[in-house]
């Protein structure tokens, strides 16, 4: 195996991944991502990690609950004027998409109601216990803290925004897992590991040029019988219907082809994976996705049509969200 420089933000990731079913990754993954790091350090990723130095130190024991959501200390681990202090220093962190969190008494309250999004897939995944989990555009890291909390042996969250990685090292600053990874790389940047016993892929489809190669690098992450969870933007149709935005969708730009659950599981099959499931369909709620404190831009409600919910302001139908779980 060739050696490269071990960036110390992942030198524990390397460790514990040499002696188990994704040492393969160390041929390549080590040099990745030192030039990652050598980039982001020039750029405001090393203001984030300068602020990350100044968050105040927790006084006390640190209750932990990430069976029913994400909560880390208590009230009393901190005080008022340090939480006040913790809560300045984490709103220079914004937007904070996915959470919400609890950090010794301070409440995160992201945009995103992603615990909501949890609770309906849980019921139907495999049990995690034990197992390699991989999440695919994990932002902020919330859900692999759900998954760690529901068994996992190793959990892996990829995403290639700074921000979201720095948000992670953030809230790992109280609870560091050594179980729990975040890497900052895009999906182009993964190998066929063919290791993992679940890939969850959420919110992550319709932002694919591509969606037919995306579904196949899914499945080449995953380990021989392993199950996908793909939670996307879906539209009422039958097996040939898509929508492609003439620009925007929702005021997004990066959207590109939104299918129909019928389509979605064409997608699948064509791409290799069977016992295909459609396990809960969900139209996205201004409850569910929200304005807060803690984002500095739009939410959904600023996307939808003023005089019609039902469409986005572009006259699209309103986000649908599916979520199915194949092998």
């Amino acid at each position: 195996m060739t050696s490269y420089p071990t960036p110390s933000l992942f030198a524990e990731f390397y460790s514990q991944i040499a002696h188990n079913r994704l040492a393969p990754w160390l041929n390549q993954l080590p040099l990745t991502l030192h030039q990652w790091e050598t980039q982001a350090r020039r750029g405001r990723f090393k203001q984030w990690l300068k602020l990350l130095e100044h968050l105040p130190a927790a006084q006390s024991e640190q209750p932990l609950n990430l069976l029913d959501r994400v909560s880390i200390g208590s009230q009393q681990s901190l005080t008022d004027s340090e939480r006040e202090r913790l809560r300045k220093l984490l709103m220079k962190l914004q937007p904070w998409r996915k959470g919400p969190y609890s950090i010794h008494g301070l409440e995160i309250e992201t945009e995103w109601r992603s615990d909501w999004k949890w609770d309906r897939l849980k019921p139907h995944i495999s049990d995690l216990t034990g197992r390699y989990v991989l999440d695919i555009g994990c932002g902020s890291g919330y859900h692999l803290w759900r998954m760690r909390g529901a068994g996992a042996k190793c959990v892996v969250g990829i995403d290639p925004y700074d921000l979201f990685f720095a948000q992670f090292l953030a809230i790992q600053h109280y609870f560091a897992d050594p179980h729990v990874h975040f890497l900052p790389l895009g999906m182009d940047e993964l190998p066929e590991l063919a290791a993992f016993d679940t890939v969850f892929s959420m919110g992550v489809l319709y932002h694919r040029r591509s969606p037919i190669d995306f579904l196949r690098q899914l499945k080449a992450c995953l380990a021989p019988g392993g199950e996908l969870v793909l939670e996307t933007l879906v539209i009422e149709g039958d097996t040939s219907s898509v929508l492609m935005p003439e620009s925007r969708y929702a005021r997004m730009n990066n959207v590109w082809f939104i299918p129909s659950v019928d389509a979605l599981k064409l997608w699948l099959r064509r791409s290799g994976f069977s016992e295909i499931q459609l396990v809960d369909l969900n139209q996205t709620s201004l409850d569910e996705q929200r304005k807060t404190d803690w984002i500095d831009g739009e939410s959904l409600a600023d996307c939808l049509d003023p005089n019609n919910a039902a469409l986005t302001v572009e006259g699209y139908p309103a986000p649908l969200r599916a979520i199915l779980i194949a092998r």
